[in-house]
Formats: structure tokens, C-alpha cells, sequence
């Protein structure tokens, strides 16, 4: 019978579940009483050095906002080699199907496909001392790697499951994607959808069980414009901006529940000596609580339109017969708030992976996939794949693959915690 690692797992949910404990039993048995598993585990550990290859290879495929198709054909062809039925849904996700023993119970593991790099960024990768040097290397090369190794690993295995598992490449999940690849996987997969496990960057220090709470807000002003000398006076967009801001940023916020913002994008204006017709500025708000982040994005509004109001009564002070400034607000995205309950079968599954394999994690909050179905009910985790990362969302981004085989076994673990094994089908 096959029973081992995996069936330990599985009665330390079972019994966690039951007993609405915080934290399963150590597990004791050798992974090496499992033969399937075992054997999974082991091609996750000798070969590391190919799936950072494929890695460098995923990363040198760019993935602008809104520009993933290119990677994640490439990936698409990843998943069908390691033995899945699979398809490229309407937003562009790539979705891996591999079928269990109870086809209509699904377990989701996901890895997004998109970078924060615009159009035209050098994603060419070097290597040095051992380390890999590319934007995008880690966040989220290293997630879709592992995806396509532990599917590539239960394949060659043969691990059958109780749960369909599908494979997941999403679209959308940095910045103004909005979690739209994840939000669509809900919508569509909703009913069936036991779980979902995100991967994302490197890290197995933590689990991120609480979904943090986001809006991306984009005010534009308008007005006249006119000459920088001939129409001094006219109200000024970028000025209204100005005003605005540096009310908005003297503003107190909550330290407990941690709320933060960030103006991360202005833009406006033809040229130096012209008073523009048009600024914008894009804002990135977020809270741990709701409430909070509601009061935030008001607060912004009102010291927005404040400044506005300002640079137009300072223009009739001095005399100036000008159209006044108008704004419009746009909201980019919301990504809601959501929390995994501590006794989680789910979070009990990958702690149990951690027992086994000697590893250490913590709980965390962040804003990931699995903002999406924790709002949604639906129990989900993000975690790293393995590795060590530095420099994420920037041009000196680094990943150091050494090690990377304890994050790996840890997702295949926590995945079968879930998934289950079918040890009929043997």
C-alpha cells in the first residue's frame, strides 16, 4: 500500500481539522518509505541545476503588465511535456490539468507570469560567482520554475491523486494587472476550488496567510495650459498636484493596523517654459484593515482636491481670467483583504512539510494571488519556491539558487498534504 510521508501529512490535517489545533504532530516516518514520493523528491534535489537553466530561459522571455503571452506560451509547452492537459484561458492564463481519482475537487497551484518591467527592458541574465543578475530572475522566474519542476517530478514519478491538481501560469498579478489572471481562475473554477497555493519569489522563512488590503488610485487635473511667461498666473496642473501632495504626505496614518502609502508615478507637461494642460499622478495605498484603507483613499481625495482648489484661488488672486482646473479619479485596482484561519488544513499541510524537512516559517501579510480567494473564502497561502533573492522590482535583482531543493520539496509536500494520494490507483 502506498503510505508513508504523504498519508502522515494527510492524518495530520485530518486530525488537525478535527481537533482545531494550531499545529500538527512532527513527523517522524522516512520520506524514503514512500518509494513515489521519494523519488520525486529526489529528482527535486539532483536536478537543480536544470531547473535553473529552464529558470534563466523563463526569465529572458520578457512579461511586461498586460504583455505575458510570449512566456507563458513558453511555458504552456513546459507544462504539456511533464504529462498535463492543458490550456490558455480568455485573459491568458495558462491552466495544466492533471487529473485525479476525484476529478471534481481541485487543488490549485499557481505561479503569475507577468514582471513589473516595462516594454523594452533588458531581461538578459548573467551569471556570476554562482548568483543570477536579471530583472524578474526571482520574482517570478523562481515561482514558475518550480511550477513547471514539481509538476515535471510527479509526472516522471507517477503520483496519482485524489484531487484534480491544476498547474497554474496566471496573468495580471503585479501592479496594475489587478490579480485579473487570478480573479478569472476564481470566477471560473469557483465551485470545485478547494485550495490554492501561490508561488512567489524565493522565501521558505515565511507563509503568507493574510491577504493585505491594496487600491491604486490615478488623479488627473486639467486646465488652460499657456505660456510660461505670457499666461504666468493661469492655474498650473502640476502645481495643483504639488499643493496636494505635500498635504497629503504630512497626514498621520494608523501604525496599528499598519497602513502605508506611496505616490509612485507623476506625469504631465510638453516642455519647460509651458504651463501644461494635463498632470496625473498614480497613487498605491494599503492597509491591513478595510476600515482603514477606506479612510486612506478618502483623506487622498480630499487633500487632492484641496490642492486643486488652492492653485485655482491663487490664480484669481492674481488677476488671471482662466478656466479653472478640473480632476477626475480612476481607480487602477483593488486587491481586497482576507485572512486563513489558523487552524487551516491548508496551513496545517504546509507546516507539515516545514516539520518534515527542517524547516523554519513564519506568518506573514502580503499582497499576493491569493489575495483573491482568501476574500473569496476559498483557502489559500503564498510561499517561495527556494533560493535566496535580493533586489525584487528592480534592475539589480538577484537570485542565488543554492539550496533551492528544500523550497521545492516543501511545494510538492504541502501541494500532496492537499492533493492527497491515491494509493488505489497503485
Amino acid at each position: 500500500m502506498f503510505c508513508g510521508v504523504v498519508c502522515v501529512i494527510l492524518a495530520s490535517v485530518t486530525a488537525l481539522s478535527a481537533r482545531h489545533s494550531l499545529r500538527p504532530a512532527r513527523l517522524l516516518p522516512d520520506a524514503a518509505s514512500e518509494p513515489r514520493v521519494r523519488q520525486a523528491l529526489a529528482q527535486l534535489g539532483t536536478n537543480t541545476a536544470t531547473i535553473t537553466d529552464e529558470q534563466v530561459r523563463i526569465s529572458e522571455i520578457p512579461a511586461p503588465p498586460f504583455r505575458e503571452a510570449a512566456r507563458g506560451e513558453y511555458v504552456a509547452k513546459l507544462l504539456a511535456s511533464a504529462g498535463l492537459k492543458v490550456h490558455t484561458d480568455e485573459v491568458g492564463n495558462v491552466v495544466g490539468e492533471r487529473t485525479g481519482s476525484s476529478p471534481g475537487d481541485l487543488v490549485m497551484l499557481a505561479a503569475h507570469l507577468d514582471t513589473v518591467f516595462p516594454v523594452g527592458t533588458d531581461v538578459h541574465v548573467r551569471r556570476e560567482d554562482g548568483r543570477l543578475y536579471g530583472p524578474g530572475i526571482s520574482d517570478n522566474a523562481t515561482g514558475l520554475a518550480a511550477l513547471v519542476a514539481v509538476a515535471r517530478a510527479m509526472h516522471d514519478a507517477e503520483i496519482e491523486t485524489r484531487s484534480t491538481i491544476l498547474f497554474v501560469a496566471d496573468v495580471g498579478e503585479e501592479g496594475e494587472g489587478n490579480l485579473r489572471g487570478m480573479r478569472k481562475l476564481v470566477e471560473t473554477y469557483r465551485k470545485q476550488l478547494r485550495c490554492v497555493i501561490a508561488l512567489d519569489g524565493s522565501s521558505t522563512d515565511y507563509v503568507t496567510t493574510a491577504a493585505l488590503a491594496s487600491r491604486r488610485v490615478e488623479i488627473t487635473v486639467t486646465g488652460p495650459g499657456g505660456h510660461s511667461w505670457s499666461d504666468f498666473g493661469a492655474p498650473n496642473p502640476i502645481h495643483a498636484l504639488a499643493r496636494g501632495v505635500a498635504r497629503f504626505v504630512k497626514m498621520p496614518v494608523s501604525d496599528n493596523p499598519r497602513t502605508t502609502f506611496n505616490v509612485g508615478e507623476i506625469q504631465g507637461g510638453t516642455s519647460v517654459n509651458s504651463i501644461p494642460a494635463k498632470a496625473s499622478l498614480k497613487v498605491d495605498l494599503r492597509s491591513e484593515s478595510e476600515t482603514e484603507l477606506g479612510k486612506l483613499e478618502t483623506r487622498f481625495r480630499e487633500t487632492i482636491q484641496a490642492g486643486v482648489d488652492e492653485e485655482n484661488a491663487a490664480s484669481r488672486e492674481r488677476g488671471v481670467s482662466a478656466k479653472p482646473l478640473s480632476v477626475t479619479a480612476t481607480v487602477l485596482g483593488v486587491r481586497p483583504g482576507g485572512e486563513l484561519p489558523a487552524n487551516s488544513p491548508l496551513l496545517a499541510a504546509v507546516h507539515a512539510a516545514d516539520d518534515y524537512l527542517g524547516n523554519r516559517s513564519r506568518i506573514e501579510r502580503s499582497s499576493t494571488d491569493a489575495n483573491i480567494p482568501l476574500a473569496a473564502g476559498i483557502p489559500a497561502v503564498s510561499i517561495g519556491a527556494g533560493g535566496r533573492s535580493s533586489g525584487a522590482h528592480s534592475s539589480n535583482e538577484s537570485y542565488d539558487p543554492a539550496g533551492r531543493e528544500l523550497g521545492l520539496r516543501r511545494v510538492l509536500l504541502a501541494l500532496l498534504g492537499m492533493a492527497g494520494i491515491d494509493s488505489a490507483a497503485h
